[in-house]
Order: structure tokens, then sequence, then C-alpha cells
């Protein structure tokens, strides 16, 4: 799958169309046919579904062109995305994947509560799937909701192999609809992700078209009066990084879709007036957060990760890699309304259309303006700027702690109440006590002086932007946890980088030189993740739910998919109830290649 066309030459098509992509882009089926882009027309009438206990799946490379110029991706089933799966809730489901690809595959079922040995990670679970065979994953569905499933092999998730899973409950979900659409968002690119890689690794704001200009500036200066603005300008210069360091891989290369479609292709779902539209959300993209509204329409988020939730309505809410939300909306007039889902960065957008006919089409709102980190953002206490080297992000005045097995494993450590005594509602900052030896070294270039456990907070580019966001203060999972016991044990973890030499990593140590963490079957325990770096990232344990905490450790929502902003702390808990070996990873594709995994031993 080698482009033959330089870097350059492969982005810059890329680049002219990521706005809105080819008209009726898609994949080139069978004997070069473009397929007809998706168009689903009733309840659970989307192309691709397939339902029962017994389902076979072939995993192939197939031609494929979004942007003009012909690719060749890999595809379940010929589809992407790959086939919506629909399951009940209790059903035992038997899948058999096929690989007819000339290297080796895999598929992982993203949420899902199954033995190891059928989670369908490489390396860790089992070797993967080898040219030519079959292998046979074989489980009970104990939950319901909205799921999804990809590889876990190198890129391939990035090339097309991603579906949705759709469980239906044993009870009746506790709200009412009249259509059930999946609304699955995606990133595509021309090049090749192994390539992608190679860019990042050189130069790691490679995609990054949104630097601060002189126009910006400007416009700092008239807002704000040019003694501040340059002031501002003059932090960002020392420390040697840009407050729009927002995303590592971008619409510079990036086509943004909807349910496999491009812009222009429009993916519709129709209704009929005063209908309720269930929309399942999966962000089954590689790299991309996504900012998701409905201009004119009012979202009742239901679910979060497939577990329903007291319903609350927003305007807007920021869907992570890998995490998923189904919404309710309720259109009364006889009028289309766009999904808008513009890119975290601003440099794209994927777009479907809610329509009562085919070929109606609403106007498209503008992006909003590309949004800009903060020192808050930064981990920064702005209020004492002494002792603190700019250069290097050196704050002085910082407890060391070493963890004698350097993993995190710190038995007895109440961090969790500590650091919450400390916060306030207004700002939320606390002091980071606890850091660890390798932290600081080539796995790390950054160390935060203050961090903040607020879950109000909607994060950069959605903060007073005068509609209503959703936050993770606002998702309370119904029934409350699982498992009413007090945790009996902290495992902390900062998530930590090298943009200079594209290194993700857990506690500054990358997977290829870490350890595994260990559980103790049946334990109660807290893992408390402090982001020090300026990406968000979307980290994920296999196999067991994350149990988000509030700032003061009450229960708040579960989650298979947990983001933790920039200089954020946030802590959740989990029962180690699954023997096995589980991975626990950043979600972001590149991230997890480039060192921010871990393996998890329950036993």
């Amino acid at each position: 799958m080698k482009n033959p066309l330089s870097p350059f030459q492969a982005m810059r098509p890329a680049r002219r169309r990521f706005v809105q992509g080819m008209v009726g882009g898609g994949i080139l089926a069978g004997a070069g046919l473009l397929r007809t882009p998706a168009r689903a027309s009733g309840l659970g009438t989307q192309s691709g579904v397939l339902s029962g206990t017994e389902f076979h799946l072939e995993i192939s490379e197939i031609p494929l062109n979004f942007t003009g110029r012909p690719r060749v991706a890999t595809a379940v089933n010929g589809q992407i995305p790959a086939p919506v799966l629909r399951w009940r809730e209790g059903d035992w489901v038997t899948l058999h994947v096929t690989n007819r690809m000339p290297v080796s595959t895999s598929i992982h079922w993203h949420g899902i509560l199954l033995p190891d040995a059928m989670d369908g990670v490489p390396g860790v679970t089992y070797p993967g799937i080898a040219p030519g065979e079959t292998f046979v994953y074989q489980f009970e569905v104990k939950q319901s909701g909205t799921f999804w499933y990809h590889s876990h092999t190198r890129f391939q998730e990035q090339t097309g192999i991603y579906g949705p899973i759709v469980i239906e409950p044993r009870t009746p979900d506790p709200f009412s609809y009249d259509r059930d659409y999946v609304v699955m968002l995606s990133d595509w690119t021309d090049e090749n992700p192994e390539e992608v890689f190679a860019h990042l690794k050189q130069m790691s704001d490679y995609y990054n078209y949104v630097q601060p200009t002189v126009g910006s500036f400007v416009e700092r200066a008239k807002r704000e009066g040019l003694a501040q603005a340059w002031h501002h300008r003059m932090l960002w210069n020392q420390m040697r990084m840009t407050p729009r360091d927002l995303s590592d891989v971008s619409g510079a290369t990036y086509t943004f879709l909807t349910n496999g479609t491009t812009p222009a292709a429009n993916w519709t779902g129709l209704f009929k007036p005063k209908e309720k539209v269930r929309l399942r959300f999966i962000n089954g993209s590689s790299m991309t957060y996504f900012d998701v509204r409905i201009p004119g329409l009012k979202m009742t988020v239901v679910a979060a990760d497939g577990q329903n939730v007291h319903p609350v309505t927003v305007d807007e809410f920021r869907v992570g890699v890998a995490e998923t939300y189904d919404v309710i909306v309720q259109p009364t007039d006889d009028q289309a309304y766009t999904i808008f889902a513009q890119a975290f960065d601003r440099s794209g957008y994927a777009r479907g259309t809610l329509a009562p006919r085919a070929g109606m089409q609403a106007s498209i709102p503008p992006m909003d303006p590309v949004p800009e980190l903060t020192m808050a953002d930064m981990g920064m206490d702005m209020s004492d700027m002494k002792g603190m080297s700019m250069g290097g992000m050196n704050m002085t005045g910082i407890d060391g702690m070493t963890a004698a097995d350097g993993m995190g494993n710190m038995a007895g450590m109440d961090m969790g109440h500590q650091a919450s005594s400390g916060s306030s509602p207004e700002g939320g900052e606390v002091p980071v006590r606890y850091h660890y030896q390798t932290e600081y070294g080539p796995g790390n270039t950054t160390r935060l002086s203050s961090v903040s456990t607020r879950l109000d907070d909607p994060g950069v580019g959605l903060r007073n932007n005068g509609r209503r966001v959703l936050t993770y203060a606002d998702l309370h999972t119904l029934g409350g946890p699982l498992d009413e016991r007090e945790p009996t044990r902290e495992i902390l973890l900062h998530l930590t980088g090298n943009m200079d030499r594209y290194i993700w990593s857990f506690n500054g140590v990358p997977f290829s030189d870490s350890k595994p963490l260990k559980f103790n079957y049946g334990e109660r325990l807290r893992v408390v993740l402090v982001n020090e770096t300026m990406m968000n990232h979307p980290i994920h344990l296999h196999g067991m739910w994350s149990e988000m905490e509030s700032p003061d450790a009450r229960f708040q929502v579960r989650k298979h998919t947990i983001t933790v902003q920039p200089a954020h702390r946030i802590t959740y808990r989990v029962s180690a109830d699954a023997l096995g070996k589980w991975a626990y990873h950043c979600h972001l594709l590149y991230h997890m290649q480039a060192g921010m995994f871990r393996v998890v031993v329950v036993s």
C-alpha cells in the first residue's frame, strides 16, 4: 500500500478537498463501480446491517476514492464503515472473521465485556489472524447500547477497519423514539499511514496549518491591547510551543466522513415531522475529536459509551476518539437539518443531514474560530510565576516521589481525597505533588505546577461560545455504580509526551520499556490520571468498566473511554473482575503506536 506520490504531492489534493471531499465519493466496489452513498430511509434500515447470533466477516483490500484520487483501503465485507452488527443482550454470538489480505489482521470489540482470549489485541491476547485464516470469536453479550469494533493491528483502523455495534437491551430503554440511526464519524487520509507516522516522528507539527500568524496577533491586540498580546506571544515563544498545538493530524491530509461518506456526498437520515429520532454517535476516527451540533435542534443525551444516563439537553457536545453518545432529537418542522461535526482544530468537518425527504439539504454553518490553548491548559499557576523556567517548563517547588516498581502502583496513597481538598468550584486547581523519576527525560518534556479537577470544563474552543455544551459533569449513569465498595488501592499514571521526538507514554516510560500494570483479581481500585501534555488523550481500558468520579470522589459516570484534557486530573474506579491480560492505552492511534500503551494483568 505504498503511496507512489511524494508526501507533499499526496497531501495537496486532500487539503483542497478536505471541506467537502468528492461528490459521491466512497468505495469502488467490485468491478470499479462507484458505491452510492448510503441513505437511511427508516428505522434500522441503514445499509450493511447484520443481525442475529452468527456472523461471517471477511477483511480484504478494496479500491476506494474519496478525494478524486483512487486509493486502496482495508474493509470488512467490502464496506467502510464495516457492517452494523446488531446483537441482543443475553445472547451468545459467534463471529467468523476471515483474513483475505496478505498481512495479518485483527478485530477488537471496543467496550465489550468478554474473556481476554476474545478481545482481539495482537501480542496481548492472541497472535492476530494470519493471511488466509479464520478466527472464531464467541462470547456472551452481557450489556446493551451503542459500541463499535475495529482492527487493533498497526494502522488498519485508519485504513478502514471499523464498524458499529448496536446491542438491544433485555428490558426496554427508559426513553422512547421512532427512528434509530447510527452516525459514525471518522477520518480518512490518502497517504499511507506509515508515512503519516514517519512525518510526525520527523516533525510533530507537520500537519499543523493553523499556526499563530501576524493576523492572529493583530486580532488579539485589538481585543486585549498590545502589551497583553505581546506578553502572551512571548510566553509561548519562550516555551518554544504554540497555543494552537491542538491535533497532530489535521484536515491538511484528512477527509472527514459521516457513515463513510464525505460532506459533499451528504449522508441523509429521513424522518417525519414530530417523530423522535435516536442518533447513535460513534467517533470511529483515528485521531480526530469532533464538536457536534445540529443547528435548529436541541439534542437530549440519553447514553454515554453505551450506558444510559439521566437525560440532559444540550446544543453541542465534544466526542473524543472512541467515545459514543446517544441523543434524541425531535424535528417538528418539514425541513432539513444539518448534522455538523467540526474537527477540534477547525481544519475541516464531517456533515450529514436529517430530512423529511431524500435530496433535501440545510445550510452548513461556518466553522468556529481556531481555538487557542491558555496558560491554564499548560498547567501553569499564573498567580505565582516565581521560580519558573519557561524554556523547559521547569516549575520549582514540586515535591518528588519515586515509585518502587516504576509503574505507579502506590498502595494506600490517598491522592484522590488530598487533591480534591484543594480544589474549588471556580478554578479546581491543585498542586501536582506526586512525580516519578522516569517522567522527566526522553519520554516527557513538560512539567505542571497545577492541575484542574473540574469536570464542568467543556474544553478549549467550547468555553463560553454561547451554546449549551455537554461536559462530563452533566453525565450521571442510571442506577449508580456497579460496585459500591471503596477502593483499597490507587494507581497514579501521568500522561506524558515528547513532541520533538514524538514519543508518548505513561509516567515517561513508553510501552517498549514498560512493565505490566498488575491488578489483583477481585479488588476495587482507583486509577488517577494526570495529563502533563498539551493534548487531549482518550484513555481506554479493555475488559473492565471505568467508573469516573467527581472531584470529591463520588460516582459520576460509567465509561469505557475517558478523555483527559491538558493539565487535568481524572480519577475513576475499576473492579478487577476480568482475569487475564488487557490492553490499556490512549486511543489516538498514532499516540498508541508511539508508546502510550500498557498491558494490565489481572491475576
